[in-house]
């Protein structure tokens, strides 16, 4: 990497930088509401909405090239081949694992749309490198919004999967601790999984990086505490897993909660009232809307 394409390591400073509270408002794929998820636009337009933490998932492709990508396949829900053309019994073929980076970047992630987001902005647009989106981020923070985020990366692994459609979880942690410590300072980064071999290892032998347990099961904290082996710095589960008292124990561990992924104001609202410290969206823009409420409705209480 030259020194051109390297990103400022020192923390961004400005008088004119704007200041947030702790709750923490993270846009899911960076906007999938919006735009087409894990893509750079999809990421502008969540800073641009205010979120606090940019979330994201990871998939390595045949020349190890770290790809922003919910799936280790090209998704027939969103993506379109080379050709034009493309059917959901084909989708596991287009494994991203055996395929390089040059060959990824031809599929059209963006102009199909997605039928569950019907007001997502259709565009053609490719998976991105997770480099090129730090990069992007980066120097959007510097010139248009001002202010830091934080990136939650999801490494996405199941045993079964190893070696198949994804490195071992040692092999997949090294090359993204590698990447991120070139471009960025630690203390900004949150790695999440819903597999715990991942955790386990970032804990072991990258333990300055915080990290989010993500969760969707229905066992109890204690259990899932359990078989992590460890208490994480963020506790992220299924936002309708999550109770009031849940999140009190949980505090009482100094552990933070981050539910997925609420998209209802409603939901928002209730989930604020159990006392989250924030939580992960597909629409930021609805996001900001609630934060400006909160305000509004601190300022009345003064």
């Amino acid at each position: 990497m030259d020194s051109n394409s390297r990103i400022d390591r020192l923390h961004f400073q400005s008088a004119s930088a704007i200041l947030h509270s702790k709750f923490d408002i993270q846009g899911h794929r960076g906007a999938r509401g919006l735009m087409p998820e894990n893509t750079i636009p999809a990421f502008l337009l969540a800073l641009d909405s205010g979120v606090t933490t940019i979330e994201l998932d990871l998939a390595v492709t045949k020349d190890k090239k770290l790809v922003v990508s919910h799936e280790p396949w090209m998704s027939a829900a969103i993506c379109i081949n080379p050709e034009g053309a493309y059917t959901s019994k084909d989708e596991r073929k287009y494994n991203i694992y055996k395929m390089t980076y040059d060959q990824v970047k031809l599929w059209d992630c963006g102009s199909k749309g997605n039928e569950r987001f019907p007001q997502q902005q259709k565009m053609s647009v490719s998976k991105p490198l997770l480099s090129d989106v730090i990069i992007a981020i980066e120097n959007h923070i510097k010139s248009y919004t001002r202010y830091e985020v934080d990136y939650n990366i999801e490494i996405k692994t199941l045993p079964e999967d190893d070696n198949k459609f994804h490195p071992t979880p040692q092999v997949f942690s090294d090359l993204v601790y590698k990447l991120i410590d070139e471009y960025l300072p630690l203390d900004r980064i949150v790695i999440q999984s819903f597999d715990f071999r991942v955790l386990q290892y970032w804990h072991e032998k990258y333990p300055e990086v915080r990290l989010a347990a993500l969760v969707e099961n229905k066992k109890s904290i204690e259990e899932n505490l359990d078989d992590l082996g460890f208490i994480p710095s963020i506790y992220s589960p299924y936002f309708k897993l999550i109770n009031k008292d849940d999140v009190t124990w949980l505090h009482e561990k100094k552990t933070r909660v981050i539910p997925w992924t609420v998209n209802e104001a409603s939901d928002m609202l209730a989930l604020k009232g159990m006392n989250v410290d924030g939580f992960i969206t597909d629409y930021p823009d609805r996001a900001a809307k609630f934060k400006r409420t909160l305000n509004i409705q601190t300022k009345g209480r003064k």
